[in-house]
């Protein structure tokens, strides 16, 4: 039991009685009914239990819950879908403000924007958007909250075509430690607004996202071909080729594993080497056929999953493959080019490997995001081309220590291929200060000044801390 929550005695039991009959959402303690779900979290490895959560349901809630952790000196946390990897939505002891109850999407079509509260997924907005042939640029698995990956930076499908998700990320309302309710963007409290896209939760609590929204779908040319792995230096150096001349409509993720046991597959593959590629191509249906025959054209695969589909469900279609509730230990690294040095040891690492769902993906994400200032907000890491991520994935009990000791062997081999940068949002509990520097690079100094202005006192601390203190 930690000290904070030996603190959290018969005072702030009272106050936090107060706190409950002045909001329009709930107030959930340990035990009581909707307490389990509202704490449920993607990453079954993190083990957290708050003394209390508040289920938003109104910007004044998120006001009065930011005021009583504020005035009451209890840590606070903000839970939008719960899919960060380090468990950043939980505050073990404190108080954890959760926005299942605030879930609207608002498509302007006529303004090209579509306004997004904080407790929606990306499918929310996915579906919303999509029934006007809309879309803007998220990440690739639906169940992940829209504020966490936004404030992170983001990428998805269609960051070659229009950057990062904040790229695309015109406004956000939000309540800062003082409880004030401020807008913030590139004419409106500039600086904040540079800081929120991608300095993460460090400088208050958003409660509303506006997007730019991009003509994409209904329908794409998308999914995943596979491989044995017997043929990954012919797939490796293939996937060199079409990455370096693809169209920006065309995006390409290449990943290697011990197949797993879909019904995709022959029973007779499952559990054996693989190499494979997700692709998605927004561009017409002959462009597609087109820029992806050379893909569909190696060898025999194992699978060929590529059709014209609704982009929706290729938001979704790894959704599968990350169930909640398992144990993920994860390491990224942005690289500029993978070159054959990379992709030969990129191939090695996989040999000998028993885990069944341990992967290393390789995400192409080259093209808008370098037309940008690297200083354009606080993300930067503008020379990134590819996202190389190293993934573990086991069930409880399962081996812990060695898919963490794998994970950290094969970003040890990767890491020399490294712009510098590493992907925030992907940073582990136990990732050091360190690994947050190298996340902002040459922007770190200046989002400590944003920091030290909107939170002086470090009120949001649950996050990867940017506070000089």
């Amino acid at each position: 039991m930690t000290t904070q929550r030996r603190e959290f005695g018969l005072v702030h039991t009272q106050k936090s009685s107060d706190l409950a009959a002045g909001i329009d959402g709930r107030l959930l303690r340990p035990g009581e009914g909707g307490f389990a779900e509202a704490t449920l979290i993607w990453n079954g490895m993190i083990k957290k239990t708050p003394a209390l959560v508040v289920q938003a349901r109104s910007v004044k809630d998120v006001v009065k819950t930011v005021e009583f952790a504020r005035d009451n000196d209890l840590e606070l946390s903000i839970k939008g879908g719960g899919h960060n990897i380090a468990g950043l939505a939980l505050s073990d002891g404190g108080v954890t403000l959760e926005f299942s109850l605030m879930r609207t999407v608002d498509v302007n079509v006529p303004a090209g924007t579509v306004t997004v509260q904080p407790g929606c997924t990306l499918g929310d907005v996915d579906r919303a958007t999509q029934e006007y042939g809309l879309a803007t640029t998220l990440g690739f698995v639906s169940e992940t909250g829209v504020a966490g990956l936004t404030l992170g930076g983001g990428f998805g499908y269609l960051t070659r075509q229009f950057g990062w998700t904040v790229d695309d990320l015109v406004e956000v309302e939000l309540v800062t430690a003082a409880g004030d309710i401020v807008r913030a963007s590139r004419t409106e409290n500039e600086d904040l607004f540079w800081a929120l896209r991608g300095g993460g939760g460090n400088f208050g609590v958003a409660t509303e996202f506006v997007f730019k929204t991009h003509e994409i779908g209904p329908e794409v040319t998308a999914g995943l071909i596979a491989w044995s792995a017997r043929e990954a230096e012919k797939v490796t150096a293939m996937f060199r080729r079409v990455t370096g001349s693809a169209p920006r409509e065309m995006t390409v993720a290449m990943l290697m594993r011990n197949a797993p046991p879909a019904p995709w597959l022959v029973e007779e593959h499952h559990g054996k080497p693989m190499i494979g590629l997700v692709v998605c191509h927004t561009g017409s249906p002959e462009d597609a056929e087109r820029d992806l025959a050379e893909i569909r054209g190696l060898g025999e695969p194992w699978a060929d999953l590529i059709q014209v589909k609704e982009y929706a469900a290729q938001q979704s279609m790894l959704d599968a493959t990350q169930p909640k509730g398992m144990h993920y230990y994860w390491k990224s690294e942005f690289v500029s080019d993978v070159s054959g040095e990379l992709l030969a040891d990129y191939r090695a690492q996989l040999e000998g490997l028993e885990a069944p769902a341990n992967q290393i993906v390789l995400f192409h994400i080259g093209g808008a995001l370098a037309e940008f200032a690297e200083d354009d907000g606080a993300v930067g890491n503008r020379d990134a081309a590819f996202a190389c991520v190293i993934q573990a994935m086991w069930p409880e009990g399962g081996p812990e220590e060695a898919n963490k000791e794998w994970v950290r062997s094969v970003w040890q081999t990767l890491k020399k291929y490294s712009t510098g940068g590493n992907y925030i949002n992907f940073q582990t509990a136990d990732e050091t200060d360190d690994r947050t520097s190298e996340s902002y690079r040459g922007n770190l100094a200046r989002l400590a000044e944003v920091k030290a202005r909107y939170d002086p006192e470090n009120i949001f601390r649950v996050n990867r801390n940017i506070s000089p203190a």
